[in-house]
């Protein structure tokens, strides 16, 4: 199919963050990071990612007096390197499981900067955590019980319960965790349960901390500072019918949406911060610390995947350009194309920015469903074999969170640094590796080949193909 050229709309030149995302993208094609033997990578801007802390650091120091940690949720970029930068630039962490746990310590995090989160923890998690002086937040009455059980007077762990605000959804509904019958938290609006609530504190003076989390991307600024609000209003509410200040701290969660459309940072955190200052004042009166656990919307528009273009084939009039960044790395996308769109760039063999009329194109990934396809009828320069596309925005979840669908290696990952003040150009650093294909069979039970076979011949598992050959 060749392009029609008649009045057809050319592409502009890459813009802002893309700008500097297209130098990346060039200079890893020519250091090889990129192009046939590694045909997919994810890349993060390094200096983005201290810029975007340092914003949220100054929309809470805007409001004088509140001491407040701000903390990142491991579970947007579970990777060790990516971590130990976050810790760097003064963040704490939050987890949501052992592995998350684990993580946060090895990249350095000091147990009193870290908050497990999680609706389902185990009693071996709670006695770990307690026994580091990890915060933990309860997420119901029942782990409430469990966590006077096992906790010892001696630890230093700061103790909370997750409250379910039940403010409604956003557009998202898997990203809505303040809904009427969301599985997170302790269900405020349900007949009692508010009152429960109120008794579970006033019996536990170890219990001093507040925790709500109304959703993320959907939802905008005001449901989420709405929610908020409501959470603050219950700790002033228990603290009166307590009697002392038996809550000291709030944990607000994270959340704020990012835009996919272009390459701004909107809503902001100066944004959500007036949001709350509007429906809830008194939370920045100085009285209660603060804990955030903001994710996607500190390190999304920092990152982008770089993928090569292996074939591309025309189909129902369409073109298709089949690459190697599918629903192994951009999951949300291919299964809810409208909820998490992408930005894709399109550039040559040389991973110089193509140009030329726009002709409509899906990029489609490597796995082995239909639906496999990242962006459909895009508006792009003709890709052609051997070029590359970038896949914008995705510096949380995408390339770290990988799906493991056709036994897909994972990508390597690498930070970035452009060095335009000592015209060097861009600069990379390791994150992860590219994933072997000897990691790959050995995850899939490689050590235990035989173990199937042996079960019902009397042999050893694990030995019956070696006895029966002898």
């Amino acid at each position: 199919m060749t392009p029609t050229t008649s009045a057809a709309p050319l592409a502009p030149p890459p813009a802002g963050r893309s700008a500097g995302f297209a130098e990346a993208l060039r200079q890893a094609v020519a250091d090889g990071l990129l192009g046939e033997e590694q045909p997919v990578a994810g890349f993060l801007d390094t200096d983005g990612v201290r810029r975007s802390v340092a914003a949220l650091h100054a929309a809470f120091d805007a409001v004088p007096g509140v001491p407040v940690l701000h903390t990142f949720a491991a579970k947007a970029a579970s990777l060790v390197p990516v971590l130990r930068l976050l810790a760097a630039c003064g963040m704490g962490c939050e987890v949501a499981s052992p592995g998350e746990l684990r993580l946060a310590v090895e990249a350095g995090f000091a147990p009193e900067r870290i908050v497990l989160d999680s609706p389902a923890k185990t009693r071996e998690e709670l006695r770990l955590a307690l026994a580091l002086g990890v915060a933990v937040n309860a997420d119901s009455l029942d782990e409430l019980r469990r966590i006077g059980e096992l906790r010892s007077p001696r630890s230093a762990s700061v103790l909370g319960l997750r409250v379910n605000p039940q403010v409604g959804g956003g557009s998202i509904g898997a990203m809505s965790t303040a809904t009427a019958t969301s599985k997170f938290g302790v269900p405020l609006r349900d007949p009692g349960v508010r009152e429960q609530v109120v008794d579970a504190f006033a019996q536990r003076g170890w219990l001093t901390r507040l925790h709500a989390h109304v959703g993320s991307q959907g939802c905008p600024p005001e449901l989420i500072a709405e929610g908020i609000a409501e959470t603050y209003r219950l700790a002033e509410e228990i603290n009166e019918a307590v009697g002392v200040r038996r809550i000291t701290g709030i944990d607000i969660g994270g959340g704020l949406p990012v835009n996919f459309t272009d390459d701004e940072d909107r809503p902001s955190f100066s944004d959500y911060v007036s949001a709350l200052r509007a429906a809830a004042p008194g939370l920045f009166d100085g009285r209660y610390a603060l804990v955030t656990e903001f994710g996607r919307s500190l390190l999304a528009k920092n990152g982008f995947i770089g993928a090569r273009v292996e074939y591309t084939k025309d189909a129902g009039g369409r073109r298709i350009a089949l690459t190697h960044a599918g629903a192994q790395v951009a999951t949300r996308t291919v299964f809810m194309p409208d909820a998490w769109p992408l930005r894709i760039g399109a550039f040559d063999a040389e991973g110089l920015p193509r140009k030329g009329p726009l002709l409509a194109q899906d990029i489609a990934g490597p796995c082995c469903f239909a639906g496999d396809v990242v962006a459909h009828a895009r508006e792009l320069p003709e890709l052609r074999e051997g070029d590359f596309v970038a896949l914008y925005d995705t510096g949380a979840y995408y390339f770290s969170t990988h799906w493991a669908y056709n036994s897909l290696p994972r990508p390597a990952v690498y930070g970035f640094v452009r060095d335009d003040a000592d015209g060097g150009g861009v600069r990379f650093a390791p994150v992860r590796d590219a994933q072997s294909l000897d990691s790959v069979a050995a995850e899939s039970g490689l050590d235990h080949a035989d173990s199937l076979t042996a079960l019902g011949t009397g042999l050893p598992a694990g030995r019956g193909d070696e006895d029966r050959n002898r």
